[in-house]
Parts: structure tokens; sequence; C-alpha cells
């Protein structure tokens, strides 16, 4: 079911917030006070300038969706029906491996990351320079460009909507698990030195994990009814 798959990721968005502290949260603050002081200075403006750098970030990861779900549609389509399970049990398997990291009980997992670097090392410059951000559109640009930061999250993310073999569930799920790392990223902007140290605590990231393990087992229990 669809809107199952869509609230797994939102979950997974929000749970995984200790991750998106440690690659995001320096981002964030650079972004912020980046920003002219009477943008800072005003709370609903500064809100604003924020939400379009992640507006820009999720229509990146939607668009990956797009891609990636939509690939392995046409792999389906050529594969069989058989393909779905597998996809959907290596979707699963990914997420099993980053509740691990983020819980802080498996390490290894941070070398998925550099499969993205060679794109960044390509894009970092185009971000570089929209900085500083004086307007909305800068700030969507610069957003476009955050959303390719290789990270695990977001590849694992990737994965999960790779097992809906659909493009357009693809871009559902990358559109939720962004809309779930919202809150967290925007209350870092707002009170960094408040939230951060409760998130990078390693009680807090062990119960991230291993809800995030939990969230992993969704889609292997419902895929027999469909």
């Amino acid at each position: 079911m669809w809107w199952t798959d869509w609230l797994t990721a939102f979950l997974l968005g929000v749970v995984s917030s200790t991750h998106c502290i440690g690659m995001c949260g320096g981002i964030v603050g650079a972004l912020t006070y980046s920003l002219a002081p009477g943008i800072r200075a005003r709370r609903w403006l500064f809100v604003v300038f924020s939400l379009h750098y992640h507006l820009g970030r999720i229509s990146s990861y939607m668009l990956a969706g797009v891609l990636v779900a939509g690939g392995a549609e046409l792999f389906q389509g050529l594969a069989g029906g058989g393909s779905a399970l597998v996809m959907r049990t290596v979707g699963a398997v990914f997420l099993v491996a980053l509740g691990l990291h983020i819980g802080g009980w498996f390490s290894r997992f941070a070398w998925i990351e550099s499969m993205g670097r060679p794109l960044w090392r390509w894009l970092e410059p185009l971000g570089r320079r929209l900085l500083p951000v004086r307007s909305l559109p800068q700030a969507f640009g610069f957003g476009l460009v955050w959303g390719w930061l290789p990270c695990g999250l977001v590849y694992s993310a990737l994965v999960y909507s790779l097992s809906t073999g659909s493009a357009w569930q693809g871009a559902g799920i990358m559109l939720f698990f962004g809309l779930g790392t919202v809150p967290t990223l925007l209350l870092v902007g707002i009170m960094a030195d408040r939230v951060r140290p409760v998130m990078a605590s390693p009680l807090f990231r062990q119960v991230a994990g291993a809800l995030i393990i939990a969230l992993a087992l969704v889609p292997l229990a419902l895929a027999p009814g469909q």
C-alpha cells in the first residue's frame, strides 16, 4: 500500500534526525549566519528563507526518487513480478544497516556515502557561487545543490524508494522522507546550541537507530499481501 510506504518514509526522516544533525547541521548553521542580519532578526523572514532551502533540497530528493524507482519499474517489467520482493528485501536490509549505524552498532555503513562524492565534487562549486544567500531564488538554488550532498541516510531512503518499483511512488517516498527531516533541521537553524547536544547524545541515537530498524520490517511484513 503506497500510503504505508510514504508514512514509513516520513517517520524515517523524523527518527533519523541525529544523522541529519551530523551531516547537515554545519550547513544549516553556515546558511543561517550567511543571511543578512536584517533577515535573521525577523523570525518569520528567516523561516521563509529556511523553507526555501528545504524546498530545493526535497525537490532534488524527489528527482532522485523518480530516476531510481523509475529504473526499478523498468527492471520489474523485464524481470517479472518475483523481483518486487527481492527489491523490498534489499530496501529493508539497507534500513536495518542504517539503524545499526545511527545507533552506533555498525560503523562500516559510512562507506556508502563515498559513492556520491564524484558527483558532489562537481556540484559543490555551484553551491559556493550562490553564497552568501541574499534572495529566495538563491536559497532555493542552494537547496537544489544541497540535496545531492553524499549521505548514507538519503541513499538508504532511495533504496527504499527503489523497492516500490514505481517512479511516482519513489518521488512520494523521497518527498515524505524529506518532509520528515525538515522539523529538526529547521529547529537547528533557529536554536542550534540547544538542540544539537540533545540529538547527538548516545541514548537519543540508540533510540533512533532502534526505531529505524523497526521501520525496516514494515515493507517485508506487508509484502505477502500485496
